[in-house]
């Protein structure tokens, strides 16, 4: 696991927690494993490996697994155990009984629907898979005297467990060592405030560590660490909110209400009040039943999801719930840090300024014994370690560390307290100027100046008295200015004009200067970056502070819990707000947010609890997220209205078949190639085509208001070229030939559904249309086809007449569409 710390201006970068006490010139490897030293507790060790595997033998092992999809077996029950695949499952039955092949076609294309769904949900689960082990955070356990990294599920009962900012505590224990330990329990118990551990206090899984460092002893495991399955649930695997998931179930609910009495009506119709042979009743009854059933839209919705998994696992983002592609899809705000995102992790030490009088030679000694005191730097600190390595001019061997005040987000900086070669104690602070210096300090307008470039800048302060007496900071006497530039990401820009394209705003927030934000957030482009606003300043007022989020794009000193106030303020004007982060500090905005996003090299505690992992740590990677929620959702908008269009006709004909007291025009063969040719096929298509509109909400009512009154044109042109039919029709073979007729129509109608939703159009769009259509034709002059299908055009007069009577319909389907669209919205 790499453990984290924070630097001096509430960035968070690679580190660990600092010992009691370190030769602030000695060599240290940041290699494990490593040699430890002896603590004074009984357990600082760790175990042998001799008691690893008697715990192992006894089952005293960690493990629960912590599983990133369904099990194949899970996969399985959920595509196959479905209500409608029970009810399809039933009327395919009884048709293998009744009826010849052709009308049982419908359970075969079920059954291929099925197998494609789990194979596809199959291979996001191998996706979503392989990505978690590849971003699978491994706790630093102490055995046979050297610390090593392993996996959760090989921690057994008695293992010491190190723990540094930002890592996640995965088992029960109780705490061996602390230094400065403070731990976030906000995910168990919900109290925001750290609680401060030490020594012989327990620790409980799915908390984590905000500031300091120590180790504790895992007294629970695997069954036995009940908290660590709350916090698993309450964490990981909360379920994002998925409109698109929730409208589907809504369609279904009500289709099921519709089914079930017309299914009732249809039957009494057909088998009772018409004296027809048996076997075709039961035939064209199960003919009228089955196309109620939008059953490939929910397929299709798991597909899309699926094939969406699969697509960002190549570009290394880790999707840990399905619906979180949709829900970033409908994000219109993005709050990001600057660290990580907007610049690179490393930086540059350009200027080192003392300041009163102070000696510059005596400066560079205390910024190197800073550097060389911490065995694994964060990004200030590495910073000052390549600008004054040990072994240069000057170096601080003999100084000794005797105290150390870890980062705290509450503070703004961080300190040592030294033990100098000649005896002399000194104690010095690293951190935020504007935080150390009194307001109207002088020094202050030097620094704003600094901040305008763009440059960020820590101060070096000395403390008179001890580092953790009250007010130390308030004493503190400025000695120097250490002037940063940072490594803006090279794509950082692309990314934010993207955002910008698409109408998302972006808020920097950031535990940094608002004015050196503000100018690295102005070099890269960001739309309104001049607009900053320091967080010390933001009024506590939700509504207040909503409107200053929406006036203003950067913002600097942010604590925590003003993050988090910050995601709830926005979503209170009903923003959808995406956070991403990969600090300690982030994790409780992450939380809050509609979606988290998280960076793979971020702390245990943010991969955690964000639904979208950057493996690669690239902020680049999220307009390929948005633009594959926006085809996700747009497209199966647009692909529901085909299935729902079908739903409304097909119960609309029932209805009217039972009104009229007529044998129901189709088979299910009829059924089975229209749905074929003008849903199935076609869907599958639009469905994974490129799709950049914006999502938009109420899925459900969006889809209806299409889908009811084109089913409701269908079913009328349907049933109108029937009626004429029967009147045109006499003697043997007039049924099939006022099917074929029908067939004609609905199919017509059917298909300018399809060339409707298909706008705008390209290339292949048409072709895909053009193709469906040479389908249907094919059929009816292939005379094996029309024996197969039951369907002949006999005569030319009817033929015609029910191509005239689907122009009109598609005529009345293009004015109700442009209606809907100029009284509600595209």
């Amino acid at each position: 696991m790499t453990q984290r710390a924070l630097d001096s201006s509430g960035e968070q970068t690679p580190g660990s927690p600092r010992p009691a006490m370190i030769d602030a010139g000695a060599e240290l490897d940041p290699v494990h494993p490593v040699e430890l030293p002896p603590s004074g507790h009984p357990d600082a060790t760790g175990l042998t490996t001799a008691e690893v595997a008697e715990r192992v033998a006894r089952g005293e092992v960690n493990d629960v697994p912590v599983r990133s999809s369904r099990s194949l077996t899970e996969i399985v029950r959920a595509n196959v155990f479905t209500r409608f695949n029970l009810i399809i499952g039933v009327l395919w039955v009884i048709m293998l009984f009744v009826a010849p092949i052709q009308d049982s076609l419908f359970g075969f294309v079920i059954v291929a629907n099925t197998g494609i769904g789990i194979i596809q949900e199959w291979r996001a689960k191998k996706t979503l898979d392989s990505l978690a082990v590849i971003g699978e955070a491994k706790p630093t356990v102490r055995r046979d005297g050297k610390a090593a990294e392993i996996s959760t599920h090989e921690i057994v009962l008695g293992d010491v467990v190190e723990l540094g900012p930002g890592d996640k505590v995965v088992v029960d224990g109780t705490v061996a060592e602390a230094d400065s330990l403070e731990i976030d329990e906000s995910l168990l118990t919900g109290e925001a405030d750290p609680v401060l551990k030490r020594p012989g206090d327990p620790v409980m899984s799915g908390s984590f560590v905000v500031a300091g460092g120590g180790a504790f002893t895992a007294t629970k495991v695997g069954r036995e660490a009940y908290a660590a399955q709350l916090a698993e649930e309450a964490s990981r695997f909360t379920l994002v909110h998925s409109e698109l998931r929730s409208g589907i179930s809504t369609i279904l609910k009500y289709v099921t209400w519709m089914m079930v009495p017309t299914a009732i009506g249809l039957i009494i119709s057909q088998l009772v009040v018409k004296d027809n042979n048996f076997k075709d009743s039961v035939a064209r009854t199960v003919g009228g039943i089955v196309p109620m059933i939008p059953e490939g839209l929910v397929l299709l919705t798991s597909v899309a999801f699926a094939i969406g998994v699969v697509r960002l696992g190549r570009k290394q983002c880790l999707v840990q719930e399905l619906p979180a592609i949709e829900g970033l899809a409908r994000v219109d705000v993005v709050c990001l840090d600057k660290t990580g995102t907007l610049t690179e992790g490393g930086m540059d030490i350009t200027e080192v300024r003392p300041l009163g009088g102070s000696d510059e030679a005596y400066v560079h000694q205390v910024l190197r014994s800073l550097g060389s005191s911490d065995p694994r730097p964060n990004a200030s600190l590495q910073a000052i370690i390549d600008a004054y390595p040990a072994g240069g001019e000057g170096d601080g061997k003999g100084w000794t560390v005797t105290d150390a005040m870890p980062f705290s987000s509450a503070r703004k900086y961080s300190g040592a307290a030294f033990t100098e070669t000649d005896g002399t104690p000194s104690a010095w602070l690293l951190g935020a100027p504007d935080v150390l210096l009194p307001d109207g300090d002088g020094t202050l307008t030097e620094i704003e100046h600094l901040n305008e470039q763009g440059l960020r800048v820590l101060l070096l302060a000395r403390v008179r008295g001890e580092l953790d007496a009250p007010g130390a900071a308030d004493g503190a006497e400025p000695t120097a200015l250490v002037v940063l530039e940072q490594r803006l990401r090279p794509d950082a820009g692309e990314t934010l004009a993207y955002f910008t394209q698409q109408n998302v705003a972006t808020k920097v927030i950031s535990g940094d200067n608002a004015v050196s934000v503000g100018a690295v957030a102005g070099k890269l482009g960001l739309a309104g970056a001049e607009n900053t606003l320091d967080a010390r300043r933001m009024p506590t007022d939700p509504d207040e502070m909503a409107t200053a989020m929406e006036e203003n794009a950067v913002f600097g000193r942010v604590t925590p819990q003003q993050k988090r106030d910050m995601v709830a303020a926005l979503q209170s004007r009903g923003h959808t707000v995406a956070m991403t982060g990969d600090g300690v500090n982030d994790v409780l905005a992450l939380k809050d947010a509609d979606i988290g996003v998280s960076m793979g090299s971020g702390s245990e505690a943010t991969r955690a609890v964000a639904q979208i992992v950057l493996l690669n740590n690239s902020f680049a990677t999220l307009p390929s997220v948005v633009a594959e929620g926006r085809r996700v959702i747009g497209n199966i908008t647009r692909v529901a209205t085909l299935f729902l269009t079908k739903t409304v006709y097909s119960v609309l004909l029932a209805i009217l078949v039972v009104c009229f007291q007529v044998e129901y025009p189709f088979l299910p063969r009829h059924l089975t190639l229209l749905s074929t040719l003008t849903i199935g096929v076609p869907a599958f298509f639009l469905a994974l085509a490129p799709n950049k509109e914006r999502a938009q909400p109420h899925f459900v009512r969006r889809v209806m208001r299409y889908a009811i009154p084109s089913g409701v044109i269908a079913a009328a042109a349907t049933f109108t070229t029937y009626l004429v039919a029967r009147h045109h029709y006499a003697g043997p073979g007039a049924l099939e030939a006022e099917t074929s007729a029908a067939t004609l129509t609905l199919f017509l109608v059917s298909m300018w559904v399809l060339a409707i939703i298909a706008r705008p159009y390209t290339w292949w769009r048409i072709g895909l249309v053009a193709a469906m259509g040479l389908g249907f034709l094919i059929v009816l002059v292939v005379p094996w086809l029309q024996d197969f299908f039951a369907l002949k055009l006999v005569g030319t007069t009817m033929p015609w007449g029910a191509v005239g009577i689907a122009v009109a319909a598609a005529a009345l389907l293009e004015f109700s569409w442009r209606l809907v669209g100029r009284r509600f919205g595209a």
